[in-house]
């Protein structure tokens, strides 16, 4: 008797034996439906996010929730020159989203980047706001006046949007000239703070931080050839445990989705 004619008439015999038994089915024999079945595990992921973007995520947060019910999102708001710091000190981080270039240069330099994973995401504008019932001010030359005693700018060093204020006033031919008049902030939504309150005369902004207030009011878009171009750069960390879902959740801000989600908080896509 060859192979294939005892196998045959074993597997006869066994399925007659099952049937005296009462057996309808092997016991040892799972269906093939349950084999295709795949539940997803539950995938916390830590976002460091520049404090410009933080409206906007919250957003992107609820719409992501709806396509990876699995995925826990948990952000870390900061300015982006603090949230390298901390990353490259080994901060728990699965993504980073800056807004400098300059500043995820720095971590690529370090190894801290997962390679191939950046993507330059999103942009921006630099812009002059006062408060909504200031009217004697009209543009950036007015701050070498007596009207102006205080003007309001990110900590150039560790916040991108002082960084490009500075540049801006630098440009202007401002800068020196109105250093006592300077109010460094930890981040740019502190910047906005101090101009809503009336804290300070003005203050040098996100034009994506002045939509969303409706105590103040822009003056002025400084031009695009006083400062750098505004790029926030993403990409995954390389020392993220969910690296996978880190990459899925970046591919995801590029989405329709997403993109609809940014621009109504004023930003360009980056090209």
């Amino acid at each position: 008797m060859n192979r294939r004619h005892f196998s045959s008439l074993f597997a006869l015999t066994a399925c007659l034996g099952a049937i005296a038994c009462g057996q309808t089915t092997p016991p040892s024999v799972s269906a093939p439906e349950a084999e295709t079945v795949a539940t997803d595990e539950p995938v916390e992921l830590t976002i460091s996010v520049a404090a410009s973007v933080q409206d906007a995520m919250k957003d992107v947060q609820a719409a992501y929730e709806e396509v990876a019910p699995n995925v826990t999102l948990t952000y870390n708001f900061g300015p982006s020159g603090s949230l390298a710091q901390q990353i490259a000190q080994g901060a728990p981080a699965d993504v980073f989203l800056s807004a400098s270039k300059n500043h995820m240069d720095d971590l690529e330099t370090k190894g801290e980047i997962l390679p191939d994973s950046r993507l330059d995401l999103l942009q921006n504008t630099m812009v002059l706001i006062v408060p909504t019932d200031k009217a004697d001010i009209a543009d950036f030359k007015d701050f070498a006046t007596d009207t102006v005693s205080k003007v309001a700018i990110g900590e150039p060093e560790s916040v991108p949007a002082g960084g490009y204020a500075k540049e801006v006033l630098t440009s202007l031919n401002l800068f020196e000239s109105i250093q006592p008049k300077l109010v460094y902030s930890k981040d740019v939504r502190q910047v906005l703070s101090y101009v809503e309150t009336g804290n300070v005369d003005a203050g040098l902004v996100y034009a994506t931080d002045a939509q969303g207030s409706d105590q103040v009011q822009v003056i002025a878009t400084a031009p695009a050839e006083t400062h750098a171009p505004i790029i926030y750069p993403i990409a995954v960390v390389q020392d993220s445990e969910q690296a996978e879902a880190a990459q899925d959740f970046v591919d995801f801000l590029t989405s329709e989705t997403a993109v609809s989600i940014f621009q109504g908080y004023g930003f360009g896509m980056a090209e």
